[in-house]
């Protein structure tokens, strides 16, 4: 699932990918389609299981366990990232990471990335080999790589990630499989990419450390496929809030959630900046998304280990019209996540 936390108005200033540039440095348009692939993949590593990589009709990627996993994501400029804000190399990055978790919270591991990619005439061809490298590089921290996909024109930069991933024999993690009685666990850091995106959105570009949460999420995505070994009873990929997606676990599994607000505990820097701005930082913790930690169920006296961190437990199927997730047995106050079309 691809969230979607920028304010409006926003992309194309100069300086991004989309950005004016000097009239000598090469452009999608002067270089060609193919011409921009080929620069495109000319140093993207190849990822173990990959037979036939990038340059023919298609790709060819093994699949050792039989069962290939799949998932779609899109990023549009001033949608889901601004190319005014970030580099395009931590764009890619971004991109790359947040289509990834959807893999991972099934259980598995990615395997090979395929990319759309379109983007205006105008844009320097650097800024999307740049791009490139930085989805080549955030697959390869996990073992994958990217495998193909396609390049065209359009008014503004969007960016389209196929993964495939593989279970390696373990069972995939559903929505559905909480059970009242389990503990809810996430693992990853909340909270700090939406406080990014306030200081981001105010016109600052400082603390770094928040700024860049935003910019590039750093998502323990490996605790995934530990948690499917373990006995994930469900999991889901934190984009939109935590609040808004363990409401989706609550719906696909019949049952409610209870999230205990002492163990979300507020870091000092989010608390000072929330403080700065005038913001609650635990709204932040509990409906902010972009950082793409995951969140999953596990029977009732399992052993944690890290980056695992118990925050709730799952409660019976509430009443109709109470709220299926809830903070100290209480209905959030608030929008409990993003939404698209909303």
């Amino acid at each position: 699932m691809a969230s979607a936390h920028v304010s409006s108005g926003a992309g194309g200033a100069p300086g991004g990918p989309t950005g004016g540039t000097a009239a000598a440095q090469p452009t999608l348009g002067s270089m060609g389609e193919f011409a921009v692939i080929d620069a495109m993949t000319a140093t993207m590593p190849t990822a173990v299981g990959v037979e036939v990589g990038p340059g023919d009709d298609a790709a060819v990627v093994h699949a050792p366990d039989g069962r290939v996993v799949v998932s779609c994501d899109m990023f549009v400029d001033g949608v889901h990232f601004r190319s005014d804000w970030a580099a395009p190399e931590q764009i890619g990055r971004r991109c790359a990471i947040a289509a990834m978790a959807d893999i991972c919270a099934m259980g598995a591991m990615p395997t090979a990335l395929v990319i759309g990619l379109a983007a205006p005439a105008d844009t320097p061809t650097a800024h999307i080999t740049e791009l490139g490298a930085g989805l080549a590089a955030a697959a390869a921290e996990l073992g994958a790589g990217v495998v193909g996909g396609d390049l065209t024109s359009a008014d503004r930069l969007t960016v389209a990630v196929t993964v495939f991933g593989d279970m390696r024999g373990a069972r995939p993690v559903l929505r559905s499989g909480a059970r009242p009685g389990d503990i809810v666990a996430i693992a990853g850091r909340i909270g700090w990419a939406a406080a990014g995106l306030a200081v981001l959105s105010r016109g600052f570009r400082s603390p770094v450390a928040v700024v860049g949460a935003y910019k590039v999420p750093e998502p323990p995505l490996s605790a995934g496929p530990i948690a499917a070994v373990m006995g994930a009873t469900a999991m889901i990929d934190v984009s939109d809030g935590l609040l808004a997606d363990l409401g989706h676990i609550a719906a696909a599994s019949g049952v409610g959630i209870d999230i205990s607000s002492a163990a979300l505990v507020v870091p000092p820097r989010l608390a000072e900046v929330a403080s700065a701005l005038g913001k609650d930082p635990m709204a932040w913790l509990l409906t902010g998304g972009d950082d793409h930690p995951l969140a999953a169920t596990f029977p009732a006296g399992s052993d944690l280990p890290a980056p695992w961190q118990q925050i709730g437990i799952v409660t019976t199927a509430p009443v109709a019209g109470a709220a299926a997730v809830t903070v100290d047995g209480t209905a959030y106050d608030g929008d409990p996540g993003y939404q698209h079309f909303r």
